[in-house]
């Protein structure tokens, strides 16, 4: 099979060089606006092409606010910040993720509660967390959900959207309201997913998106914070902004802040790639569909999207039969110049997140020992 998919992606890609997971296209306005900035002088936080570009996503996605950072860590941090989570809390994932979304919460101080994932979504799995939750917290006077052995408050959930394919936030977003939990979701890899018509990120109180280079649109560097609400949105800009009060010429702040503003450079980068969004959409849904195809009949199974959404397909991928097959793919793939790569080791695996708490992962482990993800960058017409 290995060889006959390096010829597929080849001829796919229609190139004998080396064929990357996901690269950026640049066939629009990219040139003129970032230009433009160049020659404005604005190339920092303030520009229009930033305003300008949270509008754009604003539309897109439907979201009350979207607030512009430096990259989309810098977005889930906000996003955690702003949800109330504090140094000591914990917060329920899942251990089947980037290491960016701990990452988040190990700088504030919070630690993970690892859950696993649905097979249906390859993200949080609601029955998984009703379980655990069943079994380890409890509501105390205040109303908090408390975990029953380390006394902890269990302030969030952070489900994650992995490869674009959106999780069953229906399901989740009931147990967040039964134990008074605030939803956060990592939409980091999800722009342009939708769950039943609406878009990822805009359920949740607040969500982080990405613009890293390998993302289906790119600023270079760069995230947004959506907000649900739009003026807790004025007011997490703010904050990401040093929290400086406006005035001709005083330096006062009066809160604590972020200085985590995207440039207007990268902005404008943004706003030339949300112009042809649909076509890389499009593109990429075409993609997915002839990697469907190649691999029906076969003893690899192409990962789809769940029956209740529609996917970005940011990275295609398979679930091989067994590890020997995983291992052998990803060695002749590799090797041929054709890029694969296997899914993120999981969170528990690492050695600063190996104390976590966590609950049965057995879904998680096997997809990890299962997965490969093949190249997804857009394909031109």
């Amino acid at each position: 099979m290995h060889n006959e998919l390096i010829k597929f992606v080849r001829d796919t890609y229609a190139t004998d060089d080396f064929i990357p997971l996901h690269v950026p296209t640049f066939n629009g306005n990219e040139k003129a606006y970032v230009n433009n900035t160049i020659e404005s002088t604005f190339v920092s936080s303030v520009g229009q092409y930033v305003n300008d570009f949270e509008a754009h996503i604003e539309r897109y996605t439907g979201a009350g606010k979207a607030v512009a950072t430096v990259n989309g860590t810098a977005a889930l941090h906000t996003a955690l910040y702003m949800a109330g989570v504090q140094a000591g809390d914990l917060v329920i994932t899942q251990a089947l993720t980037f290491v960016a979304t701990c990452n988040a919460l190990f700088h504030m101080g919070a630690q993970p509660i690892f859950v696993d994932v649905s097979k249906v979504s390859l993200g949080l799995c609601p029955q998984a967390m009703a379980k655990y939750l069943q079994q380890f917290a409890k509501l105390n006077a205040q109303g908090e959900c408390i975990h029953k052995i380390t006394g902890q408050r269990i302030k969030a959930v952070i489900p994650m959207h992995t490869f674009g394919h959106p999780v069953e936030m229906d399901e989740l977003i009931a147990e967040c309201l039964r134990w008074n939990l605030v939803l956060v979701e990592d939409a980091a890899e999800s722009l342009g997913s939708f769950y039943k018509g609406k878009h990822t990120g805009s359920l949740g109180e607040f969500s982080a998106i990405s613009f890293n280079g390998n993302k289906v649109v790119t600023t270079g560097g760069g995230g947004m914070v959506l907000c649900r609400d739009p003026d807790v949105g004025l007011h997490t800009k703010h904050v990401t902004t040093t929290a400086k009060v406006p005035h001709p010429y005083e330096f006062y702040h009066d809160e604590a802040g972020f200085n985590y503003r995207m440039p207007n450079l990268n902005a404008a980068l943004g706003c030339a790639q949300m112009e042809v969004l649909p076509t890389f959409l499009e593109q990429k849904r075409e993609l997915a569909a002839h990697y469907a195809t190649f691999f029906a009949g076969s003893d690899f199974q192409f990962v789809q999207e769940p029956e209740y959404a529609k996917s970005n397909y940011w990275l295609n991928a398979i679930i091989c039969p067994d590890v020997a097959s995983r291992n052998l793919m990803l060695e002749k793939t590799n090797a041929s110049g054709v890029m694969t790569r296997p899914i993120w080791q999981l969170m528990h695996r690492l050695p600063m997140f190996k104390d976590a708490l966590r609950g049965d992962l057995s879904v998680s482990e096997w997809v990890e020992a299962h997965l490969i993800n093949l190249p997804s960058s857009p394909v031109g017409k």
